[in-house]
């Protein structure tokens, strides 16, 4: 199963983005397609605090409409949320520890315990840092795919 990071999500919602159309163009297959593909709820959470925040963008997405796109996603027919239940934690305090990950970075963390916790065989992102998990594969299904 892939799972999809918050940046992949604001990229594909933003259209003044400049990975705006790499970004649907990759994503598309996963929404609208019926096999399995995960977002690990803080993505959720973060993509409505990043797309909302009149600081990021200008003018920022308005909140009604960034809960449209997060009920248009949650309408996938392949969607598989991804959240905290019996067993997760020993799998975030693996990679904390091994990973002597503190401050900031316990977020990423807690993505990437989420995906190893759920199965998740790849995550889609746009971030570098998470190579940091390298029990968890990653990658950038725009990199070859750059705005011109």
């Amino acid at each position: 199963m892939i799972a999809v990071d918050t940046n992949l999500l604001v990229y594909a919602h933003r259209r003044d983005s400049p990975w705006f159309e790499p970004a649907q163009r990759a994503l598309r297959p996963l929404i609208e397609g019926a096999v399995p593909w995960g977002i690990p709820w803080p993505c959720i959470h973060e993509f409505l605090a990043i797309s909302t925040h009149p600081k990021i963008y200008r003018p920022p997405t308005e909140l009604p409409r960034a809960l449209e796109q997060v009920a248009a996603l949650l309408a996938s027919p392949g969607i598989i949320l991804l959240s905290e239940a019996a067993g997760y934690w020993p799998v975030l305090e693996r990679l904390l520890v091994s990973g002597q990950i503190i401050g900031a970075r316990v977020h990423d963390a807690r993505i990437a315990a989420l995906c190893l916790f759920h199965g998740v065989s790849e995550l889609w992102s746009f971030d570098r840092d998470f190579t940091r998990f390298p029990e968890l594969k990653t990658r950038n299904p725009l990199v070859s795919k750059a705005p011109a």
